[in-house]
C-alpha cells in the first residue's frame, strides 16, 4: 500500500472550513449540524414501528412529517460520503480502534459509547451540537453559540482529568 498523502495544513482548512459553512449559509439558510439528522432518523423508525405514537403538535411529530428528505439528513449522507472518499483518495482508510494507549478493548469500547451516549444528551439538550451550537451559532455572533462552547470545553476538560493516566504512554 503506497504510504499515505500530507495532511492538509490546519489554517487552510479552517479556512475552507468557514468558506463551506458560508456556503451553507448562502445556499441554504442553515449552518452545519449533525443531531437533528439523528433525531429526525429515530422519529421516523419509532412512527414506523408504531405509526401515530407522536400527537399531532409534538416536537418529534415535525420529523416524522418531514421524513428523510430534510436537509439536515441529505447533509450527513454528503459528510459519511465525503469522509469515505477524503480517506481513501488521502490513503488513510484503516479501520481501527482509537483511544487511550493504556486502555483495553473494552474499555475504548466503553469509553466511545458512554461519552457518545453523554455527548448526544447534552446535543439535544442544547438544541444542537458542536457544529450546529459552536461553529453556526458562533459565526453569526449569536450569544448562545459562544455559551455553548463555553460550557463544551469546559466539560471535556473536567471530563479528561480522571481520564488523563490512560493517556501515558506505556
Amino acid at each position: 500500500m503506497a504510504a499515505p498523502k500530507p495532511q492538509w495544513n490546519a489554517y487552510f482548512a479552517g479556512v475552507a472550513l468557514g468558506v463551506v459553512l458560508f456556503a451553507a449559509f448562502l445556499a441554504t439558510g442553515h449552518g452545519l449540524g449533525v443531531t437533528g439528522a439523528t433525531t429526525g432518523v429515530t422519529a421516523v423508525a419509532a412512527n414506523a414501528a408504531r405509526p401515530g405514537i407522536f400527537g399531532p403538535g409534538s416536537y418529534l411529530a415535525g420529523y416524522v412529517r418531514f421524513g428523510l428528505n430534510h436537509w439536515i439528513e441529505w447533509e450527513v449522507l454528503g459528510v459519511l460520503i465525503g469522509g469515505l472518499a477524503g480517506s481513501l483518495l488521502g490513503r488513510r482508510f484503516a479501520p481501527r480502534l482509537d483511544g487511550p494507549p493504556r486502555a483495553g478493548a473494552g474499555l475504548k469500547l466503553l469509553l466511545a459509547f458512554a461519552g457518545g451516549g453523554v455527548s448526544g444528551f447534552g446535543a439535544r439538550m442544547a438544541m444542537g451540537c458542536t457544529s450546529g451550537m459552536g461553529l453556526s451559532g458562533s459565526a453569526p455572533l449569536a450569544a448562545a453559540g459562544f455559551l455553548f462552547l463555553i460550557g463544551f470545553f469546559v466539560a471535556a476538560a473536567l471530563t479528561a482529568l480522571p481520564l488523563k493516566p490512560l493517556w501515558r504512554r506505556r
